[in-house]
């Protein structure tokens, strides 16, 4: 099994930045790929950003240039640094972890983006 916490959300002015976490733990493989996705209300879960064990990354047209994904190899943790933030950057971040056909999720942290 394995468990993934996210943490860092809040509210922040636009304009703004903020820094998630992904912190992992439990049987992690050699191989796997990691995903931030936010789901925003009313709507449906999209990809965010995500980065590999080899320490690939890609991140979603939508937020490059104001977004940057990162991984701490030493504590397994993940990291979404957040700038520029804009009011429909508003929603619920989910980290996630896929290894051998399994996808596992996080519960979630809040992001608001709001004067």
């Amino acid at each position: 099994q394995v468990q993934l916490v996210e943490s860092g959300g809040g509210l922040v002015q636009p304009g703004g930045s903020l820094r998630l976490a992904c912190a992992a733990s439990g049987s992690i493989r050699s191989l796997y790929v990691m995903a931030w996705y936010r789901q925003a209300p009313g709507k449906e879960r999209e990809l965010v950003a995500t980065i590999s064990s080899g320490g690939s990354t890609n991140v979603e047209d939508y937020v490059k240039g104001r977004f940057t994904v990162s991984r701490d190899n030493a504590n397994n943790t993940m990291r979404l640094q957040m700038n520029s933030l804009k009011p429909e950057d508003t929603a619920v971040y989910y980290c996630q972890l896929r290894q051998w056909g399994r996808a596992y999720w996080g519960q979630g942290t809040q992001v608001i983006v709001s004067s």
